[in-house]
């Protein structure tokens, strides 16, 4: 089988040199070339290999590569273009975790965040906490989204570059969140989604009435997101990616051909394809093979 290995090394990261040749050999596998993506003699680098067994490899490349200061990705060469990224919303396409900046406006940050915290690493159930941290939300004035919009939300750095390049690349990109539409879809628009899908909150008389609509958007209609829309394009799930960084982005993850961790729970980290720990967005478009120079900037 034949397999590619992206390395991407952040740029503080100045010449990084690996000689992985001995841990290929451990893992039953054999390095036949390699090429830079970024234009230059650093950074990003493709190596093409060949091996029997995907895991073994991966196994052995994880240790080998856990305290280098890189991102990496090991995947079959055939197919890894993608036609279709499913994509988690906040602390992964942006910067924040929209309830809990929300929640500051009410004074009860600290309190929200924690339970939100929680759920990110599995340890609640996402449904159930939802409706805690949303019920303790009644009867704040909706001014306050816009607020916590304008005020706090960021893309995080590579976002709209990916979108763009995978769009005009013809694959479908959509946002995908356990969050509220009011964001998603201001995010969606910013970044260049196709569409999105999120919950919505409640209101009555200009005041949160501390509700959800509806069935909540979880891990499994997450998973379900990622199916139809890999149906309707009738594309097999091994052209997706789905990139996220909570216990509730798991299941798509691991359905995807390419399931991506970003700055990720250590459940989600632990159980992803690959992981971006280091660099931006970015990575996932020389995961995929594009070169710097066919990248689409803001």
């Amino acid at each position: 089988m034949e397999l590619v290995l992206t390395v991407v090394a952040p740029p503080e990261a100045g010449n990084v040199s690996l000689n992985l040749r001995d841990v290929f050999a451990s893992a039953g596998a054999e390095g036949k070339s390699a090429r830079k993506l970024d234009g230059g003699d650093t950074g990003v680098t493709d190596v093409i290999l060949e091996a029997r067994d995907l895991a073994a490899v991966r196994a052995a490349l994880g240790p080998a590569l856990a305290d280098q200061g890189v991102d990496w990705c090991l995947q079959p060469t055939a197919g890894r273009r993608k036609k279709l990224l499913v994509a988690d919303m906040d602390s992964t396409i942006i910067n924040v975790e929209c309830l809990d900046e929300l929640a500051d406006f009410a004074g009860l940050k600290a309190e929200i965040s924690a339970i939100t915290e929680r759920a990110m690493r599995g340890e609640l159930a996402f449904e159930g906490a939802l409706r805690e941290r949303v019920a303790m939300l009644k009867g704040l004035p909706v001014t306050a989204l816009q607020q916590t919009y304008d005020e706090r939300v960021r893309l995080n750095p590579g976002a709209r570059t990916l979108v763009r390049t995978m769009a005009a690349n013809g694959a479908r990109c959509v946002l995908v969140s356990g969050g509220f539409s009011f964001f998603t879809g201001r995010v969606a628009q910013a970044a260049l989604f196709h569409a999105h899908r999120a919950n919505s909150l409640i209101e009555v008389e200009g005041a949160l009435s501390g509700e959800v609509g509806d069935p909540i958007l979880g891990r499994e209609a997450k998973l379900a997101a990622l199916v139809e829309e890999a149906a309707a394009r009738d594309l097999p799930l091994s052209a997706a990616i789905a990139l996220g960084d909570g216990a509730n982005d798991l299941a798509m993850i691991e359905a995807a051909g390419l399931g991506v961790a970003y700055r990720a729970k250590p459940i989600v980290a632990a159980k992803a394809d690959a992981r971006i720990d280091h660099t931006d967005l970015t990575t996932l478009l020389y995961f995929q093979g594009y070169e710097q120079d066919a990248f689409i900037g803001d």
